[in-house]
Order: C-alpha cells, then sequence, then structure tokens
C-alpha cells in the first residue's frame, strides 16, 4: 500500500525518529486540546473584562501573563481562544476529510469517466489557492466562523481525495477485494467493510497534518480581520490586536498567541507525519 501523505509546500517537513519528540509533541497536542475543553473554569476572568486602569501590565499575581492595551486578561483569552483556535480546523478537517473520502473512494473505484471527471474538477479545485478563496467568501457573508471554514474545507478536499484515490487503486489490485467479488458482495459492500478500514490509518494520519495548516490559515485570516468577530478570543486575532502594544513596546499580548498557534500547528504536524511513517512501515 501507498502511505505518502501529501505534504503542503510553505512549512519545513518536520521528520524524525525521535520518540521522546514524537511523544512531547502528543503530550503537547492533548494538553492544549484539555485547556480547550476546561477553559471556562480554567480562565481567572472573563476574557472581554476590561480593566483600563491595568492596561499593558505586565506579568503579576493578578495577571500571571499580563494584560493587553484593552484591559483584558491575556491569559483568560489564550485559555477561551484556544477553543475558537481549534474549533475552525476542526470543522475544516472533519468535511474535507469526510468529502474527500468519498470523492476519492468513488474516483477509485468506479474508474472511467466519472474517475476522470472528479480528478479534473478536484486538480480545478487544488490549483486555487485556500487562502484566496476564503477571502473572497468571507468578503461577500462578512466575518464569522462559518464562511472562512467551508472555504477552506473545499480547498483542503483534494488533499484528501487525491491521497484516498491512489490507496483505493491499490487496494483494488490486491486479491481480497477479487475474492469478495466472486463470493457475489457489492462494490459498495467491499468499500465499506474492506477498502475504507484499510485505508482510514493513512488519511487519518493526512488529516492531522490539515489540522495544523488549517489552523495556520484561520489564523491568518482572523489576523486580517477576516474571521472571527472583533469581540471573539481567538489566537489569532490576538495577535491583530496586539499591534498597537508592539508599537509601544509591550509585545508579549501579541507574541504569547504567536507561540501557541507554532507549537500547535508544528506539534500536529510532527505527530501525523510520525503516524503517516508508522502505517508506511507497516504496509510496504
Amino acid at each position: 500500500m501507498s502511505t505518502a501523505v501529501l505534504r503542503r509546500p510553505g512549512l519545513a517537513r518536520l521528520r524524525t525518529t525521535s520518540a521522546p519528540l514524537q511523544l512531547l509533541c502528543l503530550g503537547f497536542v492533548a494538553l492544549v486540546v484539555l485547556a480547550a475543553l476546561l477553559a471556562p473554569w480554567l480562565a481567572p476572568y472573563d476574557p472581554n473584562e476590561v480593566d483600563l486602569g491595568a492596561a499593558l501590565a505586565g506579568p503579576s499575581a493578578e495577571h500571571l501573563l499580563g494584560v493587553d492595551a484593552a484591559g483584558r486578561d491575556t491569559l483568560s483569552r489564550l485559555l477561551i481562544g484556544a477553543r475558537t483556535s481549534l474549533l475552525g480546523p476542526l470543522g475544516v478537517v472533519a468535511f474535507s476529510t469526510l468529502a474527500g473520502i468519498a470523492v476519492g473512494l468513488a474516483a477509485g473505484w468506479r474508474g472511467g469517466w466519472l474517475d476522470s471527471l472528479l480528478s479534473r474538477t478536484t486538480e480545478l479545485v487544488f490549483a486555487f489557492p485556500g487562502m484566496l478563496l476564503a477571502i473572497l467568501i468571507v468578503s461577500v457573508y462578512g466575518e464569522g466562523l462559518l464562511a472562512p471554514v467551508i472555504a477552506l474545507a473545499v480547498a483542503y478536499l483534494p488533499y484528501v481525495s487525491r491521497l484516498t484515490r491512489s490507496l483505493v487503486l491499490a487496494e483494488r489490485a490486491r486479491p481480497y477485494v477479487a475474492a469478495h467479488q466472486v463470493q457475489g458482495h457489492s462494490g459498495l459492500q467491499i468499500c465499506l467493510r474492506h477498502v475504507l478500514p484499510n485505508i482510514a490509518p493513512v488519511v487519518l494520519a493526512q488529516s492531522t497534518v490539515n489540522f495544523g495548516y488549517a489552523l495556520m490559515d484561520l489564523a491568518g485570516l482572523s489576523f486580517l480581520g477576516l474571521g472571527v468577530p472583533a469581540l471573539t478570543p481567538d489566537w489569532g486575532r490576538m495577535v491583530f490586536d496586539g499591534q498597537t502594544a508592539i508599537q509601544r513596546g509591550y509585545p508579549l499580548s501579541a507574541i504569547l498567541p504567536c507561540v501557541c498557534i507554532v507549537l500547535t500547528v508544528v506539534a500536529f504536524n510532527v505527530v501525523g507525519e510520525r503516524w503517516a511513517d508508522r502505517v508506511a512501515r507497516r504496509n510496504p
């Protein structure tokens, strides 16, 4: 089985044989997810509570990570912002994975004109920049999380569908498929009961890598003011809001969400690629 995960350009390929690094990244991912789930109970303040008297204050006993230019607690906004920052990429990955698997299965299993039609269509989508598509849709429907999530999900679909198609073509050549066909099983039964479970680990590894990239893209849109509304805590939006603080010599409120974004993207990338490498060794 071919198990090459499609890696996007623009970010270094983080491949390592170091088990400690993999465990560290996996632990960091678990920590971020746990912090997002427990954010309402962990956040010491309301993320939108304003205290102008403490604006741009540094770390202290009352505000462990300081206060931004609007007088809002940075730690609280980071914790609550983790929910939005992870929810958007989750929507992108969920939609693109489900739709990509359906398109890849249909193209790889049926072949012929259907394969040609679906392949050419996904190639057109693949050639169109996802960020540009998201900007166009947001400019039409206004700010919010739904529009960029749908746009990026469509842009990420070809990565999953092309990988799924190649895996399905490899599975079709295996003897067990012919054996089930002789037994009278339909193509749908074979795909759902046998082909899909066999290719699922590789596709999920691709989706894990895509999660990190989707997080980065959505944070970029929020930084441009095209993502979540202004008062919604979000890591990308926090970087945007922290620009004025940087100009005034207080960079902490902008640096911290940047660090969260970078570390989370790297962690998901390492976990996804290590998962893909492990599957490749098991299925040469």
